[in-house]
């Protein structure tokens, strides 16, 4: 608005810029090619306005050293293995021979928590503008680029945050770890730099007028000084980099092309430099360099990164879109100097911004989907009619479905890995697209390309970005700054109420989530629009009328701009009595909020007795979950020639910013075979509660408390005269979890009671996996009967080896086998055993110990031990011991049984004795591959 005018200048002209320390680097990469030693000189610069004590270095190179430092947390939250079982040669890190000044060596040390990070402190103080020089000799030992894609690769070397750089100031010091977020704050530099390599390598960089020759078969680049931001080097004995001199800056890059010919990277390499200038502004600098890696931090997810004899993207969109959110990227880096930690938003907001026009401008016509729209089957499909921009909203809303969104004001280092990688971006660049359309296009670009101008290369904060647009626009966007970027519940509108007049409409709307944003209302008749009006920002409920303008339909974000969780409550009909029509639509597709949708999937399912049991799945739910889902799913059994299936209908409400993040609460039955020509049904009814840490969402803790009826109606086995098949059960479980790679935690405590008994049982997990690799896995497994009267039968006893399941929770491919291979299937529960012992049940109690630790990688030995209580019997101590196969943990194990209560275990038809874990449920694999990203 007008009137930040005076604030717009006000900042304009006080804004700090960043301190231009000096540094003079000779570094040479050495014989193994792993190295480097690193002679340092830096001239700090103190413009911090205060007296300074200590000086603060990152030394990010050494966070690859512990397996302990943050970094290493980072990979143990996400359960990404390679970083703990790297050895040291992997890992790398930093050796310092001499910290020096004025050559008096200086005192330092790395903080507590922060091994990536170096202390100095100063044998005077530091008063304001004053400078000092340190002079430091060091050794970088140079990582693996398996952890982030920069290091040793091969023969070549990409190096980033291979330097020791002085810390930022600004009221404080960012004292910022390494945890694979690729936010090092950044500043200008006033680099001279001189680098010795082989001569088989050659070097690049975006550093200009290079001098190269050759001294002692090394080849020796000297680079004089000059004010940089980027110190990214890479040391390639064939450089695989093209450069692509343009009007506007030199591009050198080696992002993967698809082997397009030179001239068409060429004028696609123009073209984004050109969109930049015309959009930012000037790159203040004369190169810009963008790896692969570079783009590998952030690449555009999606159907493009598929493998390519599936790709549906022509190669020049897809190189032209890689290339556009890479070079953006590192156009923004290097220019807009902000806390990258805190404000990152700032820079993706105005990058997926940036992204979205481009591909509205250069690829309007562009699907979702690409080629693949076109197919006839396809077209059939709501994904087909969707624009290529539409992903942004879809994955955006994948965190809003599931209550694991977090607001964009949220440090990136307390982001889960999906938050910061893809949602937080995303919705960043949508909150401008939102602006565009609030406002108008030309006041957005004209508010940041202002902003860019007058705060490139100088500490920006967010009041800056918020004074350059508020000052070129219009309309008062106070909403964007104080709600959209404080969003911690989604945003969601709905009609309330709608009188109708002879020529007037009444309406009110309901903001559902209180979250303070204008929302768009749209005149419709037959699927055209007539008019829109935005409706100011409101938090509870806005009442207006409005003109009927013969509209048959009103709809609230019609056009989808406002990244809204559900749209399918933001339809009201005028005329027309019903609301939307219902859809059927076979297989799944993204939802389309203007209609009542009925999916249908073939599914199977299989255990021994039914065979292959197979037939639709109908259901509501679409690619992304909803509050209230059903699902249908009748099968028939090839082998037991019989209908069976299952039915569930499920409601969650997601309670927002609060520990307690979720109740859900439903219903279901199934019918399947628990034996040959034997059907068991199943119908219960539940209550969750789940909690996690709201403060801290990147912890990996979670509780649950669930109460649940099962009732179980069993055809009568003849051959069983004791048996009783029918029951019903209340259960009560509390739960607690906190799973990571290094430690793994999880404990549960269960009340039971039924007609003729009643247990209390408790489980506890533990694993924990060292330094040196060595994994320790733990279960204490407790349980005692309140009273029982099943004397007759060990259906409901706790099992040593093999559950009865009586509650048919777990997932048996042949429950009643007591022989052959089905007969081998392990699950961990109750008792754990893997050998097959007698007594083989408890009628009393039971208390087991199950332990497993590595011998070599996923070979490891493995001895349970328990004591089992039965009425009118000794209690009775058993034991068993083998090898465990672990390939892939908790879904695909091997157990080789060896000794036992019973002796050695190697006796005939030991083959029989081998037991198996093999996990083919699609939804428990599918949480193997998704658990490092939530």
């Amino acid at each position: 608005m007008k009137t930040f005018k005076f604030l717009y200048l006000f900042f304009g002209i006080t804004s700090i810029a960043f301190s231009q320390h000096e540094m003079q680097v000779e570094a040479t990469l050495l014989d193994d090619a792993k190295t480097l030693s690193i002679q340092q000189q830096i001239n700090f610069k103190n413009e911090t306005g205060k007296p300074l004590e200590y000086i603060y270095l990152y030394d990010w190179v050494n966070a690859f050293s512990d397996k302990q430092s943050a970094l290493g947390q980072c990979f143990s939250e996400e359960f990404v293995r390679k970083f703990h079982f790297a050895g040291e040669e992997e890992r790398g890190g930093t050796l310092i021979k001499s910290l020096n000044h004025n050559e008096k060596e200086l005192i330092w040390k790395r903080p507590s928590k922060y091994p990536d990070v170096i202390q100095i402190k100063l044998d005077k103080t530091l008063q304001n503008e004053e400078s000092y020089k340190i002079n430091i000799s060091y050794f970088v030992k140079v990582p693996d680029a398996k952890f982030t894609n920069f290091g040793v690769d091969g023969d070549q070397l990409k190096l980033k945050y291979w330097l020791l750089k002085p810390a930022f100031y600004k009221d404080r010091w960012f004292i910022y770890s390494h945890r694979r977020l690729f936010d090092m704050p950044q500043q200008v530099l006033d680099l001279k730099l001189k680098f010795k390599m082989p001569s088989s390598y050659n070097l690049v960089s975006s550093l200009k007028d290079e001098i190269v020759y050759k001294s002692n078969n090394q080849n020796i680049y000297e680079f004089p000084k000059q004010k940089i931001v980027d110190t990214d080097i890479y040391l390639q004995q064939t450089s695989d980099f093209d450069i692509n001199q343009t009007d506007f800056s030199t591009l050198i890059t080696n992002i993967d092309s698809d082997d397009l010919q030179p001239e068409v990277k060429s004028i696609i390499s123009y073209r984004v430099l050109e969109f930049l200038n015309q959009n930012l502004g000037k790159y203040p600098f004369e190169n810009i360099l963008v790896s692969e890696e570079d783009y590998q931090i952030a690449p555009v997810y999606g159907l493009n990164q598929l493998p390519d004899f599936i790709r549906p993207f022509p190669d020049g969109f897809q190189y032209d879109i890689k290339l556009m959110k890479a070079v953006t990227a590192k156009y923004l880096k290097n220019t807009i100097l902000i806390n990258t930690r805190e404000d990152k938003w700032i820079i993706d907001a105005i990058q997926i911004g940036l992204m979205i026009d481009y591909v509205n401008t250069y690829y309007p016509e562009m699907k979702l989907l690409g080629k693949l729209s076109d197919f006839y089957v396809i077209k059939w499909f709501h994904v087909a009619d969707l624009d290529f921009n539409y992903q942004y909203d879809f994955l955006y809303k994948n965190v809003t479905r599931n209550n694991i969104q977090q607001s964009l004001n949220t440090p990136q280092d307390s982001l889960i890995r999906f938050n910061q990688k893809i949602a937080n971006p995303y919705q960043a660049g949508l909150g401008i697209n939102f602006l565009k359309h609030y406002t108008s296009n030309e006041e957005i670009k004209n508010g940041i390309q202002s902003f860019y101008k007058q705060q490139k290369l100088k500490f920006s904060q967010v009041e800056d970005f918020r004074n350059h647009l508020s000052q070129n626009t219009s309309k008062n966007i106070d909403w964007f700054f104080e709600d959209y970027i404080n969003l911690k519940s989604p945003i969601d509108f709905k009609f309330k109420s709608l009188r109708r007049d002879d020529d007037s409409l009444k309406i009110q709307i309901s903001n559902i989530n209180n979250t303070k944003v204008p929302v768009s209302l749209f005149w419709l008749k037959d699927k055209n629009v007539l008019d829109k009006l935005w409706v100011k920002p409101f938090d509870s409920i806005a009442e207006i009328t409005v003109a009927r303008k013969n509209a048959d339909r009103l709809a609230l974000n019609y056009d989808g701009v406002i990244p809204e969780v559900n749209q399918k409550n933001n339809y009201k009909p005028i005329t027309k009595l019903l609301g939307k029509p219902i859809q059927f639509k076979l297989f799944d597709d993204i939802e389309n909020p203007k209609y009542n949708q009925v999916f249908a999937i073939p599914e199977f399912s299989y255990n021994i007795y039914d065979g292959v049991s197979i037939g639709p799945k109908f259901f509501n739910g679409s690619i992304l979950p909803k509050p209230l889902e059903y699902k249908i799913k009748p099968k028939y059994g090839l082998k037991s020639n019989s209908i069976v299936g299952s039915l569930s209908v499920n409601y969650t409400s997601w309670q927002y910013d609060q520990d307690l993040y979720g109740i859900t609460m439903g219903a279901n039955g199934s019918r399947f075979s628990y034996n040959y020509d034997l059907f068991y049904e199943r119908y219960s009814g539940f209550l969750t509660l789940m909690y996690r840490n709201n403060k801290d969402r990147r912890s990996n803790k979670r509780q649950y408390f669930t109460i649940r009826s099962v009732n179980v109606r069993r055809d009568k086995d003849i051959s069983n005269t004791v048996d009783d098949p029918d029951y019903n059960v209340f259960n009560a479980r509390y739960t607690y979890q906190n799973k990571n790679l290094d430690r793994f935690f999880v404990a549960s405590i269960d009340y039971e009671i039924a007609q003729k008994f009643s247990k209390v049982f408790a489980t506890a997990t533990f694993r924990r996996l060292y330094e040196n690799n060595r994994q320790i896995n733990m279960r204490l497994f407790l349980g005692t009967f309140l009273f029982n009267d099943t004397r007759d039968s060990d259906f409901f006893s706790f099992a040593l080896d093999r559950p009865s399941d009586y509650m048919f929770d777990l997932n048996y491919y042949g429950r009643s086998e007591e022989s052959g291979l089905f007969s081998q299937q392990f699950i961990m529960a109750e008792g754990g055993f893997k050998s097959k012992l007698q007594p083989s049940f408890a009628n009393k109690w039971i208390t087991t110990l199950n332990t497993s630790t590595t011998i070599w990688n996923w070979i490891f030995v493995y001895g349970d031990a328990g004591l089992v209580g039965n009425k009118y019997e000794s209690t009775k101590f058993l034991y068993d011991s083998g090898i465990r196969l672990n390939f892939v943990e908790d879904y695909f194990e091997l157990y080789f049984p060896v000794y036992s209560s019973q002796g050695w275990e190697f006796q005939e038809n030991y083959d029989e004795k081998i037991r198996f874990i093999v996990s083919i449920d699609l939804k428990t694999l599918f949480k193997l591959f998704t658990r490092k990203w939530y």
